[in-house]
């Protein structure tokens, strides 16, 4: 399994940008999927995640502003992020709980980092 995120750039606060997150490889379900950032010094925290069944968290900072979305036909999730802020920098990863095969418990999968860099 594989996932590859991508959709990271550079631009001005207020602006938008949209990540993917791709899974591909041999994938019976994909529980869920979740968005996470890092900025330098910090520890990696969850902005936003998505679950099978439709259910969605948002990390209070991004709330109201971010959208998490999913095309189950593309083993795809975006996160739609608007009104960005320059405190919105980081590395951006996605990571996934997925089950490959009915009989084998889920395993969780990160992909590599997008940096998105927002401008003051």
């Amino acid at each position: 399994v594989q996932l590859q995120a991508s959709g990271g750039g550079l631009v001005q606060a207020g602006g938008s940008l949209r990540l993917s997150c791709a899974a591909s490889g041999s994938i019976y379900m994909i529980n869920y999927v979740g968005w996470y950032r890092q900025a330098p010094g910090t520890q990696r925290e969850m902005v936003a995640l998505i679950s099978n069944m439709d259910s969605i968290n948002y990390a209070d900072s991004v709330k109201g502003r971010f959208i998490i979305s999913r095309d189950d036909a593309k083993n795809t999730v975006y996160l739609h992020m608007n009104r960005l802020r320059p405190e919105d920098t980081g590395v951006y990863y996605c990571g996934a709980m997925i089950t490959t095969t009915p009989t084998i418990p889920a395993t969780h999968h990160w992909g590599q980092g997008t940096q998105v860099t927002v401008s003051s």
